[in-house]
C-alpha cells in the first residue's frame, strides 16, 4: 500500500529529537499492525507547510493528513491549494484519512464549517463513544480514548458525512464522509510521553487548570492501535470500492 503523507507540521524543534518529527510518528503508528495484517507500507512525504502540494492525485493509493499548529480559517495560501487538492480526491473517490487539522480541513473544504471552540483547549486524552459501528472497525470497540491537542473544532459537517464518535467536548470527533474520508480530531501517532512535553511547552498557551487536567488524564489507556487498525481497514475497503466502482 502506497500511502502519501501530507505533512502540516513539524514537531517543535525542542521537541523532535526525543518524538521525532510527524512521519516517523505515523510509521511507527502503522507500520507493525501493517506488517500483522500482511502489508507492505510504501510512504511518500509532501511538505504541504512549504507549499509542496500533491499534483497527482494517482500517486500514491490513499493519502493522510496530518495535524497542524496552523489553523484551516488562518488564511495561509498553502492550506487553500491543499482544500483544492482535498476537493479533487474527493470528486475522484480517493482515500484519504484526515488526523486533527486534516479532520477540520476535510470539513471546511467540502462545506462544514470549523470554528475555535469556546470550550477552549482539549488536551491529553479524549474520551470518546461510538455511536455507529462499521464493517471497517476491526476489532470492534464501543469507544475511542486517544490523545488530542486542538482548540478548533468542526461544528457542522459536510453534505453526504456521518458522525461515528464524540463526546459532549467534541460531538464531531469522529466522521466518515461518504466511502472515501475519514476524519478524526485525536491524534492516535502521539504518545503520552509526546503529549506530556506538548503541553508543558504549551503550558501557557493552554491555561494551568487544562493542562493539569490534561496531564492527570495521561495515566489512562489510550486506543492509538485500535485507530491504527481502523485506519488501515478503512484504506483498503475506500480501496477495493474504487477498483470496484
Amino acid at each position: 500500500m502506497r500511502i502519501g503523507l501530507l505533512q502540516c507540521d513539524d514537531v517543535a524543534e525542542e521537541l523532535r529529537e526525543r518524538h521525532g518529527n510527524y512521519p516517523q510518528m505515523f510509521a511507527e503508528l502503522l507500520e507493525r499492525p501493517a506488517a500483522e495484517q500482511g502489508i507492505e507500507l510504501q510512504w511518500r512525504v509532501w511538505r504541504c507547510l512549504d507549499g509542496d502540494i500533491p499534483d497527482d492525485i494517482e500517486a500514491v493509493d490513499a493519502w493522510l493528513t496530518t495535524g497542524s499548529k496552523f489553523g484551516v480559517n488562518d488564511g495561509h495560501a498553502w492550506v487553500a491549494r491543499l482544500e483544492d487538492f482535498v476537493c479533487d480526491l474527493w470528486q475522484a473517490g480517493k482515500p484519504l484519512v484526515g488526523i486533527c487539522f486534516g479532520h477540520q480541513l476535510i470539513a471546511r473544504a467540502l462545506g462544514g464549517e470549523v470554528i475555535k471552540s469556546p470550550k477552549g483547549w482539549g488536551v491529553g486524552v479524549s474520551f470518546n463513544q461510538v455511536s455507529e459501528q462499521t464493517d471497517w472497525m476491526t476489532p470492534a470497540s464501543n469507544g475511542l480514548d486517544l490523545l488530542v491537542s486542538h482548540q478548533d473544532q468542526v461544528i457542522r459537517l459536510p453534505p453526504d458525512s456521518r458522525v461515528l464518535g464524540g463526546s459532549p467536548f467534541c460531538p464531531n470527533y469522529l466522521f466518515q464522509m461518504g466511502e472515501c474520508f475519514l476524519g478524526v480530531q485525536g491524534h492516535p501517532e502521539f504518545r503520552p510521553e509526546y503529549s506530556r512535553d506538548l503541553m508543558e511547552l504549551r503550558r501557557e498557551l493552554v491555561g494551568e487548570a487544562r493542562v493539569r487536567e490534561g496531564l492527570t488524564s495521561l495515566t489512562a489507556p489510550i486506543d492509538d492501535d485500535v485507530m491504527a487498525r481502523w485506519i488501515l481497514s478503512f484504506m483498503r475497503q475506500a480501496m477495493a470500492g474504487r477498483v470496484a466502482g
